[in-house]
């Protein structure tokens, strides 16, 4: 017999079956009628260093000057709280994964665009993810920079300590990164510049009637 998962200092012992979905008095329809564009996930992911909360915090502040609900959940910011209690083994990650999946999908519920910046470094934790939501809610945006360029913008030094062994399982080096076989959107964060980034996904909002052209 297994031993019962766990993810940091928590075990997971199932699910209750006591409990039913409750129907809001106001839905996700009247919520996007009211601000006037859709709510989604934009889902960046790409290695350390590749400049996911870099463009993911400039395209919120882009869609926040447009008067836009959106939010964004950072890798780092969560793992003061919400996940806290999680390390960076395979199983830590999925479960981190896992439960930024369900935040977002609440977020999106809610009418907000909310934009996660996460390594998510795994496809299959990526997919189910993406699988908690309806076809279109979520966009899977890679943020595409080479490995030497990320290391080459690494202010915390972690690539050069992975290197040196000092921190296990670091994407990248010691664990692998899966890129994104079919994304909504390919980024070059490696070789374009911040606002031409910005540009290119606020642009494929537009085209894909998320938001409005002018808002």
């Amino acid at each position: 017999m297994s031993a019962t998962p766990t993810y940091g200092n928590l075990t997971n012992q199932g699910a209750s079956t006591n409990i039913a979905w409750h129907h809001a008095s106001v839905d996700r329809a009247a919520r996007a009628e009211q601000r006037g564009h859709r709510s989604t996930i934009l889902w960046f992911t790409g290695l350390s260093g590749a400049g996911k909360s870099t463009l993911a915090n400039a395209v919120n502040q882009a869609l926040f000057e447009r008067g836009l609900a959106t939010y964004v959940l950072d890798g780092d910011n969560v793992r003061h709280g919400l996940c806290k209690d999680l390390g960076f083994s395979d199983a830590d990650r999925e479960e981190n994964i896992r439960r930024i999946g369900e935040v977002a999908k609440l977020f999106l519920d809610a009418g907000v665009i909310v934009l996660t910046a996460f390594v998510s470094p795994f496809r299959a934790d990526r997919d189910k993810a993406r699988a908690l939501v309806e076809n279109g809610d979520f966009i899977e945006i890679f943020c595409s920079a080479d490995l030497s360029v990320c290391e080459q913008r690494d202010t915390k030094g972690l690539y050069a300590k992975a290197r040196a062994g000092e921190i296990k399982e670091f994407t990248g080096i010691s664990s692998p990164y899966e890129a994104p076989e079919r994304p909504e959107l390919s980024v070059d964060t490696g070789a374009s510049d911040l606002e031409a980034c910005v540009n290119q996904v606020v642009r494929a909002l537009i085209d894909q009637g998320i938001i409005p052209s002018q808002a």
